[in-house]
């Protein structure tokens, strides 16, 4: 791959959109993925967004054809991160970067081990996305794109705002990273519940309390693991971001309703463990992750 592309590792919703926009800003895309449908509609439409237009990209399922990628963004599921990893071993180069964007915890931990350390880095995105069909979506939301520090990251940096990305560059992501994983305990697994777009959430006094229940929960286990939140107020926090995002459908209800396996274990089981590991007890978090993870998975319409 020449140096002054990138490799986007997926092919869903927020793959499709950032690789979409870097490639309308003239940068040369590479998405690198194994959804067979998805596949398909990217060698043949390339990346789309609705009412946009779409922008052409290489697609493939062969990490041989991405050596040498320098820059890689790993935009898969959480679930999904080993398999990632194993690709990327074949491709990315001796001194290339993989910056990981996803939901939940442990994803750059589950990179380092076949990448090594110095060639990962860890960062967070509140951009939304809805995958509306293989290979095109719909934005959700402009949002941040949050970035740890690297010295190999400069180029990266560089390629995401000339794709008009809001970027911010932090020494460390992890309170970002953790300000995210409250919001979404709070936010992604009522919606798959329920069936309803964030906002609707805000309209139920039950789901509304169970939302700021949720995020009280994981705002203690933050503490007890000594991170500082980029907020003082769990539950409203999520509040807010529920009403900026009204109109979102949650990437776990996109899973849910197209019969996926969600990223519950990552986000609200990730948060069950350190607080069982910590004294820290999650009552509505523990119920919640295994009513999800007890869903006969069906796909469907809102």
């Amino acid at each position: 791959m020449k140096p002054d592309s990138i490799l986007i590792v997926g092919s869903g919703a927020l793959a499709t959109l950032f690789a979409y926009r870097l490639a309308a800003a003239g940068i040369g895309v590479t998405m690198l993925c194994t959804w067979p449908q998805g596949l398909a509609a990217l060698r043949q439409g390339g990346a789309q967004v609705e009412g946009l237009g779409s922008s052409p990209v290489q697609a493939t399922d062969d990490p041989a054809s991405c050596r040498g990628a320098k820059f890689a963004l790993v935009l898969v599921k959480s679930w999904q991160t080993e398999r990632a990893a194993h690709q990327l071993a074949e491709c990315l180069a001796d001194d290339g970067l993989a910056v990981t964007l996803q939901n939940g915890l442990g994803n750059d931990a589950l990179l380092a081990r076949s990448l090594g350390l110095r060639r990962v880095s860890r960062g967070v995105t509140t951009v939304g996305a809805t995958l509306l069909s293989p290979g095109l979506v719909r934005p959700g939301g402009e949002g941040m794109v949050t970035l740890e520090a690297h010295r190999q990251l400069s180029a990266l940096e560089g390629m995401l705002r000339v794709a008009s990305f809001n970027i911010d560059v932090v020494a460390d992501t992890q309170p970002a990273v953790w300000g995210k994983l409250v919001v979404n305990a709070a936010i992604n697994p009522l919606t798959a519940l329920l069936r309803i777009k964030n906002g609707t959430l805000l309209e139920f006094p039950t789901a509304r309390k169970l939302m700021g229940e949720l995020a009280e929960e994981a705002a203690a286990v933050a503490r007890a693991v000594a991170v500082q939140l980029p907020f003082t107020d769990p539950a409203r926090a999520a509040e807010e971001v529920a009403r900026r995002t009204s109109g979102n459908t949650s990437s776990m209800l996109q899973d849910v309703m197209r019969g996926a396996p969600t990223e519950i274990e990552a986000i609200n089981g990730a948060l069950v463990a350190l607080g069982e590991r910590n004294g820290v007890p999650l009552p509505i978090n523990r119920v919640i992750l295994s009513l999800v993870k007890a869903l006969p998975i069906n796909s469907g319409k809102i």
